[in-house]
């Protein structure tokens, strides 16, 4: 008796793990926005034509950082940052990771959040990896905002080419972690709006870990061959 002889439907086709939603007409939050990695976030996104707002503790100092970066480029308060935003992007430093999402709760309330911190530590050996006890950044903060939907990614980028504005496309992959499909797809899509940039699933939260502690080993070699090293994903 065949598949079909037996009443059981047939299977569907396995969705295609390149078809990505259309993100381009999202407001993307960057908390942190007037930090190294946030500022390049920023930039590179507003300058792909996505509509960007920075928040920062203080608002004058996010719209001083957002005009100037320019592209349209709006900076708010973090709380309002996170209100106006559909994706916030979370590039706060560590140490003020917890107290930072801990104070915005009830904004991130229903959003999709992209955690990019790294727990790292420095001392005269170099950089080295920390683990929160819940395990990674991400798992933190998907801990401290149980209503909304946390995923991880944006971890291994340079600043530095971020913010060159002599430079048209960064070339590197994106490893992107989270629970839902259907939200890492979103962030998935987003950093394909970068040019020369892609997002690649690389796994659920737990494996967050990892993937953070990773940016230790990025800085030693980008510290031996004075470069700006990124990653690429082979085969896929």
């Amino acid at each position: 008796m065949t598949t079909n002889d037996s009443g059981s439907a047939p299977k569907p086709p396995a969705k295609d793990p390149w078809d990505l939603p259309d993100v381009s007409g999202l407001t993307v939050g960057v908390l942190g926005g007037t930090g190294p990695q946030g500022r390049g976030l920023a930039y590179r996104f507003a300058r792909a034509g996505q509509k960007v707002v920075i928040g920062s503790r203080a608002a004058d100092r996010a719209e001083a950082a957002a005009a100037e970066l320019g592209h349209g480029v709006e900076g708010a308060d973090n709380a309002e940052c996170a209100r106006r935003s559909d994706i916030v992007i979370v590039a706060v430093p560590w140490d003020g990771h917890a107290k930072t999402l801990e104070s915005l709760r009830e904004e991130l309330a229903g959003k999709l959040v992209v955690d990019c911190v790294n727990p790292l530590g420095f001392d005269k050996k170099g950089a080295y990896a920390l683990k929160p006890e819940e395990g990674s950044a991400a798992e933190q903060a998907a801990a401290l905002l149980p209503d909304s939907r946390v995923t991880a990614a944006f971890h291994h980028l340079s600043a530095v080419l971020l913010q060159d504005e002599a430079i048209e496309q960064i070339d590197t992959d994106v490893l992107v972690l989270g629970e839902a499909r259907a939200d890492t797809d979103t962030v998935q899509a987003l950093a394909g709006r970068i040019p020369g940039m892609r997002g690649v699933f690389a796994g659920r939260l737990r494996n967050a870990h990892q993937v953070e502690s990773l940016v230790a080993n990025l800085i030693s070699v980008n510290r031996r061959y004075k470069a700006h090293a990124g990653l690429r994903a082979t085969d896929v």
